[in-house]
This record gives structure tokens, C-alpha cells and sequence, in this order.
């Protein structure tokens, strides 16, 4: 990997980490067309750094209800942003399980098997296009809304399937409003991340990576700047535009990795 592919890659993640077309897939695809090599867990270790990029930039665009949030549970009542709070951590509880108990397994996905990358993003456009289709009632997030949402998230962690478009098909589809929907969303994978760095700090894998620091760095600031103006983007975007466009494009690409997997 040079400075070149470290930029594209941060590119990509930040762009499409907020789309529902699967960074990870992305990520995925972008490295196979590059000839990144390279192994599973470093490959992984590049992926997390670019989604705590993103997760940044998140903390960044929502800042206002970030801020909210903290000052309510700060009051120690039961008010709203104690309860918003409480439905993030339900809604962690499966994604950290998954991470926790299956991490191996989950590395050996992320090393270029774009075939499997194809198929995921074809599920992820079968999901959009039921969101789509669904009618809402515009009811809020409940905490059980919120586990099945946390459900969706730990599925979404195979490279192919897109987490805001699992998150966000599966709220819709459940008659949450899609405003609320896309903020859960965009707010409930901050802290997955912010752990996810956490543990492997202590652990120390990520002081294991062959990958130079100054790639990191590259991709770390390509990510955070795209995923700024991608995130600013989508919360409109979700609000007008129709799941069903997201769908097409999903399957479309899903199919070219199949038929680029077959090839290669």
C-alpha cells in the first residue's frame, strides 16, 4: 500500500459509510482493484482506523445531540437522553457478543474474498428494496426496536452488508420514522468503535500492523473529511431520497464483484 491507496481507501470509507452501500464491501473491493495484499488482520486493522475516522466525523456532525445526550445523563434523571442512551447500549449488546466471541473468524472475511463481498451486497439491496416498500407509522425508536436494530448491526459486520442500510432498512421496516431511524443510526455505532480501539489497544494489535503510521495518518485524515461532508449529505439525503435507488446500485456492484471474483 503507498500514499495514493491510502487516500483512495479513506476516501471511499468516508463516503461510504454513510451511504447504505457497505464501506466494508467498498473497503473490500477497493483493495482488490489496488492489489492490496494485505493479510486478514492486518487488512482489518487499515478497516478499523477508517471507520474510527468516520465515527469521528460523526461525533463531529451530531455534535449538538452528542452534547445533549451527555448533559441529560449528567442530571442523573430519567429524562429522554437517559433513555436514548440506554436504547444505544441495547442496541450494542449483539454487535459486541459477535466481536467479542467470533473476532477470528470475522478477519479471515476481511482479506479480498470479493466473491463473498458480492453476494452480502446483493442481500444489502434485497434489504433496502423491503425497507423501501414498507410502510412506517413515524413511531420512535423502542428498546426493543433498539435490539433488533443491534441485531442488524452485528450481522452487518460481514464486508457486503451495509450497517446504516441494515440499521436503517430494519428501523423502517419496524415503523420507526426515518429521520429518527438515520440519527440512531449514524449514533449507535460510535461507541462499537470508540471500543473496538479501545480493546485493541490494550491488546495490543495495534502496535502488530507492518502498515506504515503515515499511511494510517493519510487514510485516517482522507476518511474524516469525506465522512464529514458524506454525513452532512445523507441526513437530508435519507429524509427525500427513496431507498430503492440505493438498492439498484448495491445490486448492480454486487453483481460486477461476483463476475470479478469468478475472473480473478
Amino acid at each position: 500500500m503507498n500514499a495514493f491507496d491510502a487516500v483512495v481507501l479513506g476516501i471511499i470509507q468516508g463516503l461510504t459509510e454513510f451511504l447504505p452501500v457497505s464501506s466494508s464491501g467498498h473497503l473490500e473491493i477497493g483493495k482488490a482493484i489496488l492489489g492490496d495484499n494485505s493479510i486478514p488482520s492486518e487488512s482489518l486493522m487499515f478497516t478499523v482506523i477508517l471507520h474510527f475516522a468516520t465515527a469521528l466525523s460523526t461525533i463531529v456532525v451530531f455534535r449538538k445531540d452528542v452534547w445533549e445526550i451527555l448533559g441529560g445523563l449528567l442530571q442523573f434523571r430519567w429524562n429522554e437522553e437517559t433513555q436514548f442512551s440506554i436504547k444505544i447500549i441495547v442496541s450494542m449488546i449483539p454487535a459486541a457478543f459477535v466481536g467479542l466471541f467470533f473476532e477470528e473468524e470475522l478477519e479471515s472475511l476481511f482479506g479480498g474474498n470479493i466473491l463473498f463481498v458480492g453476494f452480502m451486497l446483493i442481500i444489502t439491496a434485497l434489504l433496502l428494496w423491503l425497507a423501501d416498500k414498507a410502510k412506517f407509522t413515524g413511531k420512535p425508536v423502542s428498546y426493543t426496536n433498539a435490539f433488533v436494530i443491534g441485531v442488524s448491526q452485528a450481522i452487518a459486520i460481514l464486508p457486503g452488508i451495509s450497517r446504516s442500510g441494515a440499521t436503517i432498512s430494519t428501523s423502517v421496516l419496524l415503523g420507526n420514522d426515518k429521520s429518527r431511524a438515520a440519527r440512531f443510526s449514524f449514533l449507535m455505532v460510535v461507541p462499537l468503535i470508540l471500543g473496538k480501539i479501545a480493546k485493541d489497544l490494550l491488546s495490543g494489535d495495534l502496535t502488530e500492523s507492518t502498515t506504515a503510521p503515515s499511511l494510517l495518518i493519510i487514510g485516517f485524515v482522507a476518511a474524516f473529511l469525506a465522512g464529514l461532508v458524506a454525513c452532512t449529505w445523507m441526513i437530508a439525503l435519507v429524509r427525500k431520497s427513496k431507498l430503492s435507488y440505493f438498492a439498484i446500485y448495491c445490486f448492480i456492484v454486487g453483481i460486477i464483484a461476483i463476475g470479478f471474483g469468478y475472473a480473478n
